[in-house]
């Protein structure tokens, strides 16, 4: 005989179960990775989370070149992401063990959807990559890490500007620019990476692009940035804007769009994408001096941050 207490026990179990599905159908979409679901709630250091998982990069270890087929999905799901498709890009990065999860930055409050490599955490990592989305608003710019590492701290950097301004997107190379056979890992050189398969996505939906670079001291003495559009013209006035952010926080700034300067970024794939796609975008090299000094740092984001505030309401040209 089924009693009251019994019915009222069933009850419970079947509303529990309903709640917690209600709860997991709220979540972001997440990965099958750990901590996706506590990240969402009580938050990360975002640059803790990128650090430590760059800290592990180094040449000759930790790269596969994608197939063609592979760059495809990545740059599709990072679509379906983008175009509020959240469940159907999740499925479509799973294909080729990519994750999307969310995470919540302690240091800002801001959500931020998350791509990543499933192999990252085992004994043969890719090096394809990460890719941070804040959500609640449209994306309306992004910067590029292709180099981390290898470009000491500009992966700090990039989260620095990230964490800055609304509309943004991160984009992180999974590798050190050494770890694969030659210059296959260098991904600001090569149209054959997940890497630029991302920074493709970007271009075509018109996102200008700020990408960030390092140079030792003695490549271009006395200088503290290089600024440049790459090989494209598009540009030159959100260059301006930032080249005089720079100078005005009494940073020495060669701009390439003037004269001739070291380290232009003429070859780099990801400008000559933005500037057949008619598509700001600017190259940017900080010396190491600056790169070190937390003080300096400090000031370079916050002139990057100028820039990438006026992307986000569609200003420059």
């Amino acid at each position: 005989m089924v009693t009251i207490a019994t019915t009222l026990l069933i009850a419970a179990v079947v509303t529990t179960a309903l709640v917690a599905g209600l709860t997991r159908r709220d979540e972001p979409s997440g990965s099958r990775g750990p901590h996706t679901r506590q990240d969402a709630r009580t938050g990360v250091d975002l640059l803790a989370r990128v650090t430590d998982y760059t800290a592990r990069f180094g040449p000759g270890t930790g790269y596969r070149p994608p197939t063609r087929a592979e760059r495809r999905t990545a740059a599709s799901g990072l679509k379906l992401l983008l175009d509020g498709r959240p469940e159907q890009a999740e499925e479509r990065l799973s294909s080729i063990d990519l994750s999307l999860a969310t995470v919540t930055d302690s240091a800002t409050g801001r959500r931020y959807a998350e791509i990543t490599d499933r192999t990252d955490v085992g004994p043969a990592p890719r090096g394809w990559g990460r890719v941070y989305v804040e959500t609640g608003s449209p994306a309306r710019w992004s910067v590029q890490i292709p180099h981390p590492v290898a470009d000491r701290n500009t992966e700090r950097l990039g989260v620095g500007v990230l964490r800055g301004g609304h509309g943004g997107v991160l984009v992180i190379a999974g590798a050190h620019r050494k770890a694969g056979r030659g210059d296959a890992a260098d991904v600001a050189h090569r149209r054959d990476t997940v890497f630029d398969a991302f920074c493709d996505e970007l271009a075509e939906r018109r996102l200008p692009g700020l990408q960030l670079h390092g140079f030792a001291d003695d490549s271009a003495p006395g200088r503290d940035v290089i600024a440049s559009t790459g090989s494209g013209r598009v540009g030159r006035a959100d260059g301006r804007l930032l080249a005089d952010e720079l100078r005005a926080r009494d940073f020495d700034v060669c701009r390439a769009w003037v004269r001739s300067c070291p380290l232009e970024g003429h070859t780099n794939v990801q400008g000559a994408k933005a500037a057949a796609e008619h598509v700001q975008f600017l190259h940017v090299e900080f010396a190491n001096a600056l790169r070190t000094d937390a003080p300096r740092t400090a000031r370079a984001v916050e002139a990057m941050r100028r820039l990438t505030a006026a992307w986000g309401k569609g200003g420059t040209t």
